[in-house]
């Protein structure tokens, strides 16, 4: 069975609340799916999973350190994550608060390192965004 690893920064709860929906909507697929905090994430963690989504908020439109920092400690693995599906999810205090900016800097991340990522054609095209507390929009998304 799939595993997947679903990771995530959060400074004021809100991503980790979009954390725990995106892990409910994954075991609702019959996948396996392991939540983890950052800063409880091994590198090993990382080539144990089939597939990892990682999750932030928005940090001047970017990724916050705690993610930056694994993905530059992950250099170690380089290569061995190819193949690998990823995807990335993101909040913020305001609407243009730069979710989607944060969303494909973590995309990028996990394409440097040959991973799988794709977009939605019917919305959150880059992955699910949440202004402020999530809500049952974001549930679904």
């Amino acid at each position: 069975m799939a595993k997947i690893g679903v990771i995530y920064y959060s400074s004021g709860g809100n991503t980790e609340k979009m954390a725990e929906f995106v892990a409910q909507g994954v075991k609702k697929e019959g996948i396996e799916v392991e939540l983890k905090k950052v800063e409880d994430t091994t590198l090993e963690d990382l080539l144990g999973w089939d597939g990892i989504i990682v999750g932030s908020p928005t940090y001047y439109g970017l990724a916050a350190a705690p993610i930056k920092d694994l993905f530059d400690r992950s250099v170690k693995y380089h290569g061995e994550l190819e193949g690998k599906v990823g995807g990335a999810f993101s909040s913020s205090a305001n609407i243009g608060g730069g979710n989607e900016t944060t969303v494909l800097s973590i995309l990028e991340m996990m394409l440097i390192h040959g991973m799988i990522v794709w977009g939605s054609p019917k919305g959150n095209h880059y992955g699910p965004v949440s202004i402020g507390a999530p809500d049952e929009r974001v549930r679904t998304q």
